[in-house]
């Protein structure tokens, strides 16, 4: 059952930084090496089929897989980010979406990434979340996940200056390759890596699946 409540307070959220998070964010791939090796898997597991960028924000992670080839789409909870996305990335499309409801057809895209997008879901919510994807994910279609590590929840009320209500939840590994198996997916490959100087200081998790 989607969390109408929290959904909204994170949209709202988005809504309010989306411009200085374009500004701060949008560049961070330049940095960004394993990231950038990963996103590079999903294009050639995509065999240039349509990728799917779930929690796109700004359109930066969209426009860079549109800058090599692939055929891409961003989907974003937040309607300032969608339009951020579009005046940025205008030969690609953009999407006002949910993780829970993502508007696309059963087997649309050949690959997916969430980077941090899965991190605003309550617990209950993550493998209804990984079910969608699955949906919208085409037979053995690939799926990056990216969180903090952890099990904390940090909730923020002010963002660079911003007023904002949001939750962040640091996931553990093992438990989101299992709700992922739950979901239908194989896990096939796991990193773990300390934070670049110019991110905050967490550890991340990225787990590489493939639907079943």
């Amino acid at each position: 059952m989607v969390d109408d409540m929290n959904h909204g307070r994170v949209r709202a959220s988005y809504d309010t930084v989306a411009e200085e998070y374009r500004d701060r964010i949008g560049g961070e791939l330049a940095f960004k090496v394993m990231d950038r090796a990963l996103l590079g898997v999903v294009l050639e597991e995509a065999a240039g089929g349509t990728v799917a960028d779930l929690g796109c924000g700004p359109g930066h992670v969209t426009g860079w897989l549109g800058e090599r080839g692939a055929e891409a789409v961003g989907v974003d909870l937040s309607p300032a980010m969608v339009a951020v996305a579009r005046r940025d990335h205008p030969g690609l499309e953009f999407r006002v979406g949910d993780l829970l409801g993502l508007p696309a057809a059963d087997g649309e895209f050949a690959a997916a990434v969430a980077l941090y997008s899965v991190i605003h879901l309550a617990p209950e919510e993550l493998r209804p979340a990984f079910e969608e994807i699955r949906r919208v994910l085409r037979p053995s279609g690939v799926l990056l996940v990216s969180f903090h590590l952890g099990t904390e929840v940090r909730t923020l009320d002010e963002w660079w200056g911003h007023p904002v209500d949001v939750d962040f939840h640091f996931l553990e590994p093992d438990t989101v390759a299992g709700l992922l198996a739950e979901a239908g997916f194989t896990v096939t490959a796991r990193l773990e890596r300390g934070p670049y100087p110019e991110e905050a200081e967490t550890r991340r998790g990225y787990l590489l699946a493939r639907r079943d």
